[in-house]
């Protein structure tokens, strides 16, 4: 007689189907995009019964929307411990934080074609959640730069819009998984401001 399998806790399972639909929503959402996908798509795809997804979540946009919000967050984690790494200077935190972000686009296409991408356009809420997003990068990214620069206000959230700007034509071009690539470019264009055209290397030191 073969012995028992012990049963899963209940919130692992629960948490697991969870995820399982989060993660359906950003790959279909990558390959349809967010119109063209139906619940039924999402629950084949995720394996789970359509009453599961709605006894978690009030329909497709309440799950898109809670997908992007788990996805933001997971790259904000990546990102602050990107910017903690480096030789303690404001220069390689940065490089640091950016290398993250472009590993995480890498690693985790779908998500961040959801997140960055089909976010912006998909539904209002999805537009806001974007918006929310990007202050919230604009943020991190003045708590990590040089200080003390005689700079225009907005340098921030030009520069954070320009990165975000470069990634979206990688992803809608299907170049996510080469995203890493453009690190040294990326590295030149927002750490030029603080040190001078010219005068970054490969790793955000100075030349």
């Amino acid at each position: 007689m073969s012995p028992t399998r012990p049963e899963l806790p209940r919130e692992f399972v629960a948490s697991h189907k969870r995820r399982r639909m989060i993660e359906a929503i950003a790959g279909l959402t990558a390959e349809n995009g967010y119109e063209a996908t139906k619940i039924a798509d999402i629950v084949r795809r995720a394996g789970v019964a359509r009453k599961t997804l709605y006894d978690n979540f009030d329909g497709k946009e309440d799950l898109f929307l809670s997908a992007i919000d788990a996805g933001v967050a997971e790259l904000r984690l990546a990102v602050e411990e990107g910017c903690r790494g480096g030789d303690g200077s404001s220069e390689s935190g940065i490089v640091g934080g950016l290398e993250a972000l472009l590993d995480f686009v890498a690693q985790r296409p779908a998500t961040a074609r959801m997140c960055m991408v089909e976010a912006i356009s998909a539904t209002p809420s999805s537009a806001r959640l974007y918006d929310a997003a990007m202050r919230d990068f604009v943020e991190l990214f003045r708590e990590s730069a040089p200080s003390g620069m005689d700079l225009p206000e907005t340098i921030e959230e030009s520069l954070v819009g320009g990165v975000a700007w470069v990634l979206q034509l990688q992803i809608r071009r299907g170049g996510a998984e080469q995203a890493p690539g453009l690190l040294p470019e990326l590295s030149q264009f927002v750490l030029s401001p603080y040190l001078g055209v010219g005068k970054v290397v490969d790793g955000g030191g100075r030349e």
